[in-house]
């Protein structure tokens, strides 16, 4: 366990300090205020599917359209005003409609909470084993405010993992907002870096199992909480720590 561990620090530390342009947690890094922080990093990592190219295009766009102001112009949007601005921004299978009841969900949730944080902690127990409970309370809301229509994919942005899914986009949101370090921004102090669960994708499950670090064959929640439990066994406080660099491993054709 131990030459295993020392592999895993070393992996981290080399890409610790590694500013990587193709990677949209950088996008986040821009912004000073948290409220910003907080809104751009959960809209850039429910569109994080797709290619990295395709993702940070998108999200440069729609920057563009919000004059680079994301919570100036949640907390004043309107839909009947605002969805002009947004409507070519479609992404995929999810059109700006979507994009548009997005907003919309963020406007009503952030006028309740004030916060992003706060209606995440609203649910959040620092006496649970995970986040999990917390994140399927968080999505919920979001996804409750969002009026879907015949056809729409706006539940796909807000993944819960009620629904048993490894939640991945969801989780890399959460680990952009609790952990810090020169990758991660750490502005929701409250929760326990512990608690969080590895973002798990196909390109994570099967270096995953290459390593040995997981058995489960089903890419599904209880993978993701498999991993986690595994990776807690070199850092406890602090699993998902690991994340960044195991995902870069196969983009850099590293070997580990």
């Amino acid at each position: 366990m131990t030459g295993f561990k020392e592999k895993l620090e070393s992996l981290y530390l080399s890409y610790k300090h590694k500013f990587s342009s193709k990677d949209p947690v950088w996008i986040l890094h821009r912004f000073e205020d948290e409220k910003d922080i907080e809104l751009i990093g959960l809209i850039t990592a429910a569109y994080a599917y797709g290619s990295v190219e395709q993702i940070n295009l998108f999200i440069e766009k729609l920057l563009s359209k919000t004059g680079n102001k994301p919570y100036e112009f949640t907390i004043n949007f309107e839909k009947r005003k605002d969805k002009k601005h947004l409507k070519d921004l479609n992404y995929r299978f999810n059109t700006s409609g979507d994009l548009v009841n997005m907003f919309d969900s963020l406007n009503r949730n952030i006028k309740e909470f004030s916060s992003l944080k706060n209606l995440f902690l609203s649910n959040y127990n620092k006496g649970e084993e995970n986040i999990i409970r917390a994140l399927a309370n968080f999505t919920g809301k979001l996804n409750m405010n969002g009026k879907q229509r015949g056809g729409s994919y706006y539940h796909y942005l807000f993944s819960n993992p009620n629904r048993g899914s490894t939640c991945k986009r969801m989780n890399l949101f959460l680990r952009w907002m609790v952990r810090k370090d020169e990758i991660d921004l750490g502005v929701w102090g409250e929760v326990d870096t512990s608690k969080l669960i590895m973002p798990v994708d196909v390109h994570i499950a099967r270096i995953s199992k290459s390593l040995g670090l997981v058995k489960r064959k089903s890419i599904d929640l209880k993978f993701a909480v498999e991993l986690t439990n595994r990776l807690k066994e070199y850092d406890s406080s602090d699993p998902v720590k690991y994340d960044f660099a195991l995902c870069h491993i196969g983009m850099d054709k590293k070997e580990f």
